[in-house]
């Protein structure tokens, strides 16, 4: 593999003319910069009620994308080859924090959930990092085939899940789930494998689902929305109501009702609802558009990868930004249960914005020496 990309420029060179891959990083950045607008929109209300500061969630969420923005940077600049050597101590290290947060006084339980650390400045969600750790780990894995990985995947596979739903987080079990099996599909193992975790994965999902009542409550509310209008299908109703009030072309940017503490997570979980409140169908299509070419444009840097790491770790990162994608729309469109999964790079949130911009810095990376191989 041609090293020519080490180079060092002569003279300063802004990052976006290094060889990086330019429509991904335009469109990401404008996401992003939109993201911020549907945060505040969505939260002015909430904001102004709980802290008497309307900008509230404003001001946190543009600190989290000014230090996602310069890890993304940072780390493009980095050779992603090093994450194959620092595999297995960033394993170690997202099993270590995936269980303090049951350790009094450093996790944070809220309304039964014990998913967040507080490391004073900042509220750190394991379970966001764990699904970038996990991918770069079977990257790292899957590089080179063996025989007999099958078994070892599935206990890996369960350790990191079983300590997700402790917390208990279902979402972003499906989502660990899901991109594990996609990475163990493209390594090129045998389709026998993909045939029993299929049922498994099903089976599991399943028993999780109905095991506790809120869950269950999702599930039944997501078949019938019209049962329990007040409870239990109350956000699902919501949801619907947002959708059918922007029509096709919005009540205009700000001028959202649900809002106004009717829509839950309106900031976080349900921002995608609002923002097809506010802009219409026309708005949330091209939202859904633009997405779609991101992760388009992440399996292309997949397919021109110099090497089968980054291959691995392109699609991987690929898939956590899809699924993620997927499910939450999915949610907001009533076309599965609620999941309480963020959408990625708009909605609310330190962790998973940083941990995907993160992602994106590898991704970058890849993209420049893809062009240099």
């Amino acid at each position: 593999m041609s090293r020519s990309w080490q180079k060092k420029p002569t003279g300063f060179q802004f990052p976006s003319l290094m060889g990086y891959d330019k429509p991904l990083l335009f469109v990401l950045i404008g996401l992003l910069l939109y993201g911020l607008v549907a945060v505040f929109n969505s939260s002015i209300v909430t904001a102004f009620r709980d802290f008497g500061n309307q900008y509230h969630f404003l001001r946190d969420q543009a600190i989290f994308l000014s230090i996602g923005l310069v890890l993304m940077f940072s780390i493009s600049l980095i050779d992603y080859h090093i994450w194959y050597k620092l595999a297995i101590p960033l394993l170690f290290i997202t099993l270590i924090l995936l269980l303090s947060v049951f350790i009094p006084g450093v996790g944070i339980h809220v309304l039964g959930a014990k998913r967040w650390l507080n490391i004073g400045f900042f509220t750190l969600q394991p379970t966001e990092f764990s699904k970038l750790v996990l991918v770069i780990y079977l990257s790292a894995w899957f590089t080179y085939k063996e025989r007999g990985r099958f078994l070892p995947f599935l206990l890996l596979l369960g350790l990191v899940i079983g300590l997700v739903m402790l917390q208990p987080d279902l979402g972003t079990t499906v989502i660990i789930s899901s991109l594990a099996v996609v990475l163990y599909f493209v390594s090129g193992i045998p389709v026998i494998h993909i045939l029993v975790l299929i049922p498994i994965g099903i089976v599991v999902v399943g028993l999780l689902a109905i095991s506790a009542p809120y869950r269950f409550a999702r599930i039944t509310s997501f078949l019938n929305p019209n049962q329990d209008p007040l409870g239990a299908s109350y956000h699902v109703r919501q949801i619907l109501i947002a959708l059918g009030s922007g029509g096709w072309f919005g009540v205009g940017l700000g001028k959202s009702r649900q809002k106004y503490a009717y829509l839950p997570e309106a900031n976080t979980d349900s921002i995608f609802a609002i923002i097809a409140e506010e802009t219409g169908f026309l708005g949330a299509g091209l939202l859904i558009l633009a997405m779609a070419f991101v992760a388009y444009r992440i399996f292309y840097l997949a397919r021109q990868a110099p090497d089968r790491f980054g291959q691995l770790l392109a699609c991987g990162i690929g898939s956590w930004f899809a699924i993620q994608t997927l499910i939450n729309l999915g949610a907001m469109v009533v076309l599965l249960p609620l999941t309480g999964v963020p959408l990625p790079l708009i909605s609310y949130g330190g962790s998973n914005l940083i941990s995907l911009l993160i992602g994106f810095g590898i991704l970058l990376n890849i993209g420049r020496q893809s062009k240099h191989k």
